[in-house]
């Protein structure tokens, strides 16, 4: 039986008209896939997303038989006059039958930073440079008090139900110490890309770094890499937008970091095995189908794992969107 869905499966975000990550779309320019592929394990895994609280769409015009198995399972056509692209900015208004825009408009540079929009980036960028050097406590905390919103945040995660502490957490060095370093380094990074005020790019820069983060993590645990190089795919997804972030060099970004050779190679670089890891992950993004299957030709994977992987790290999204979670683990 032929498949119904290329593997391996390709997503991308759409944003709403607020430009806010609301929904994706998949790809289905490739619908045909080798002969022995089996159409039920990426459709079924498809019915995961459907179910994640995005909208889900295909575009309109695809063959008949795809369009029935994606509906089935709570997916909706896309007619083409309901989205529009942006890849420069966020077009401030868009026709009023328009409720969806794609593209890689929030990659765009990003508007010079002022006052306390700035102030905030460039500690949150100091927490991570003190956490990936290990330092002490009290330094870290030191800066958390200068920024009320990290500072807010930080208390709500580690007071929500998930951390399961049993007791309320009212210092920071109790929070620093409840979360542990490794996810307090995780979270730091999160908060980076998090929301800040007059920089329309933030929501879906923080979907696409946490996808981006996520996908580089499950994949190396998929390679038998172990945790510790588990948590620096992890890292080399995050970093890997800051550049972006900050309408900087990614080289001079990362001056002030400690990170490992590892990690540099594979941002500055795409060398190593981080670095094949990042080519897997961009390549998908871009919907370069043969720069894809070569990267995964040279990963001990086989097309169901890396679905799984693709589905896994859009929930993930999902869920660091909506406030629900930084934490999960490979």
């Amino acid at each position: 039986m032929t498949a119904l869905i290329a593997t391996p499966v390709l997503l991308h975000l759409l944003a709403d008209r607020k430009g806010s990550p609301a929904a994706l779309l998949l790809d289905s320019s490739r619908p045909q896939a080798s002969a022995d592929a089996s159409p039920a394990a990426p459709v079924k895994l498809l019915e995961e997303l459907a179910s994640g609280g995005m909208h889900c769409f295909y575009r309109a015009g695809i063959a008949a038989e795809l369009h029935e198995a994606l509906a089935q399972v709570g997916w909706q056509a896309l007619a083409a006059d309901k989205v529009m692209r942006a890849d420069d900015v966020l077009p401030k208004e868009l026709p009023p039958g328009v409720n969806w825009i794609e593209g890689d408009w929030f990659l765009a540079p990003p508007p010079k930073p002022v006052g306390a929009q700035a102030a905030s980036r460039a500690l949150a960028l100091q927490l991570v440079q003190l956490v990936s050097a290990d330092a002490d406590t009290h330094e870290i905390e030191a800066l958390l008090r200068q920024d009320p919103t990290l500072s807010y945040h930080l208390l709500r995660l580690v007071n929500s139900l998930g951390m399961g502490t049993g007791r309320r957490v009212t210092s920071f060095s109790q929070a620093i110490l409840i979360l542990g370093r490794a996810q307090l380094r995780r979270w730091l990074n999160l908060m980076l890309f998090s929301s800040r005020e007059g920089d329309p790019r933030s929501a879906m820069l923080l979907a696409r770094v946490a996808v981006r983060a996520r996908m580089m993590e499950l994949l190396a645990k998929a390679c038998g890499e172990d945790k510790p190089h588990q948590e620096q795919a992890f890292m080399v997804g995050m970093f890997s937008l800051l550049g972006v972030l900050f309408g900087l060099p990614l080289e001079e970004v990362m001056k002030p970091l400690t990170i490992s050779d590892a990690v540099q190679q594979a941002l500055l670089a795409h060398e190593g095995e981080l670095g094949q890891l990042l080519c897997v992950v961009e390549s998908a993004e871009r919907e370069d189908h043969d720069a894809l299957d070569g990267c995964l030709a040279a990963l001990p994977l086989d097309a169901d794992t890396y679905n799984r992987i693709v589905i896994d790290a859009y929930l993930w999204m999902q869920d660091v969107t909506a406030g629900k979670t930084g934490n999960g683990h490979a």
